[in-house]
């Protein structure tokens, strides 16, 4: 029995309302054809706007801090990276290591901590300061509603009162209907004509705490990274002065030909390989007597366990141009002139017969005054400007690895 009573009153509840409904839409296209009156507002349908306005400026601040945090754990990440990678090529015997990897720890941390305090002081605080307008706004939607509620039952009591056979009854059913949809109406109404007005003022005290919180973390952050990239910089300056005074000398690199000059290998930065002559190999066994066509290639300890083989050299050509052995009867170069390069890198003679190379400069390749003594992957040049200006080859001659040049016209 309870439970049929039960589904009766849910059953009664439920068509009470689709009741309701029909007599709101009733009214209100009544109240749109003008066939009927409609109770405004003004005052509160400004708080409505206001209210409106409001909840779209905080939803888009709300979605632009995401996208500023997004892209501040963005920056984290790729500041982690570029340290990684510095730490990487930092080799262990330069000085000032163990600081740069400290300085790069620091670094990480203050962009962990720098974010989540965007989160704490300023994210949770615009998710508090949203959170309450679903409720508001629902609110308001329902106090739109009770207002419908309230007119169609004023136009009812009204109807009633002027019929031509009035029915004491209906009219003061009609009478406490009405005065029940206005006081549930205005209970609604008073509290949102109070909360409303209230929640757009402080619209300006939340925005003010907001964006200092912002302003504040972000200055103190860009603070402290610019104590940290100071302290970088300073240890990248002291390692730049030691290797510039030669600390560190160029290590030897192995290579798939011969050991280099003086066990030094060096190899330029970027790895580019080294213009040389052309050279063709003939294997041909050597004529009677000894006499070979051409001239012999200097012997390198690599070649020392090879068969002999005679050995041809033709002059290189650029563009057409022959360049080998070309300037032995020109005046405005240095004797037994075969060629021009250009260095790609600074080069740091580390040795007196050596020439010192800044990018950018032209040498004037020529042979070695003994062929014995040239070691592989080395050249014997003058750089054109000392060439042009002393016309010397004693003082000014030397020797300079290769691939740290590339041949020019």
């Amino acid at each position: 029995m309870a439970e049929m009573g039960s589904k009766g009153v849910t059953a009664g509840k439920i068509a009470s309302n689709v009741q309701k409904k029909l007599t709101r839409a009733q009214e209100k296209v009544l109240q749109k054809l003008g066939k009927a009156d409609e109770t405004k507002d003004e005052q509160f349908e400004q708080c409505v706007q206001n209210f409106n306005k409001q909840l779209t400026e905080g939803t888009r601040l709300q979605k632009d801090l995401r996208t500023y945090l997004a892209s501040v754990k963005a920056m984290h990440e790729a500041s982690k990276k570029l340290n990684e990678c510095l730490q990487e090529v930092y080799e262990p015997d330069w000085p000032g290591r163990d600081e740069a990897n400290k300085i790069a720890e620091n670094n990480d941390l203050l962009w962990m901590d720098y974010h989540q305090k965007l989160v704490d002081q300023a994210l949770l605080t615009m998710d508090t300061y949203l959170g309450q307008f679903p409720d508001i706004k629902s609110r308001i939607a329902k106090r739109g509603r009770k207002l419908v509620d309230y007119d169609s039952a004023r136009h009812h009591y009204e109807s009633l009162q002027t019929a031509k056979k009035k029915d004491e009854a209906k009219i003061a059913k009609a009478e406490e209907e009405l005065i029940k949809a206005q006081k549930v109406f205005e209970e609604m109404n008073v509290d949102l004509q109070e909360e409303l007005p209230s929640l757009w003022n402080s619209r300006v005290g939340f925005y003010v705490n907001t964006f200092q919180s912002i302003a504040g973390l972000e200055e103190n952050f860009h603070k402290e990274m610019s104590k940290l990239n100071q302290n970088l910089n300073d240890v990248l300056v002291s390692l730049e002065k030691q290797h510039g005074s030669n600390t560190f000398t160029v290590k030897a690199q192995p290579s798939e030909n011969a050991p280099a000059k003086g066990n030094k290998s060096p190899s330029p930065p970027d790895g580019s390989p080294a213009a040389t002559p052309e050279i063709r190999v003939n294997h041909e066994p050597e004529p009677a007597g000894g006499a070979t066509p051409g001239a012999a290639l200097p012997k390198s300890p690599s070649q020392s366990s090879l068969p002999a083989v005679v050995v041809e050299t033709f002059p290189a050509t650029v563009n057409g141009t022959v360049e080998g052995g070309s300037g032995a009867g020109r005046l405005d170069l240095p004797p037994g002139f075969m060629f021009k390069v250009q260095a790609q890198h600074d080069y740091t003679a580390t040795d007196t017969d050596e020439l010192q190379l800044k990018a950018g400069d032209v040498v004037l390749v020529i042979p070695f005054q003994n062929p014995e003594e040239q070691d592989e992957g080395w050249l014997m040049g003058v750089k054109e400007s000392d060439w042009n200006q002393h016309k010397e080859l004693e003082k000014y001659r030397g020797v300079f690895p290769e691939n740290f040049t590339e041949r020019v016209p």
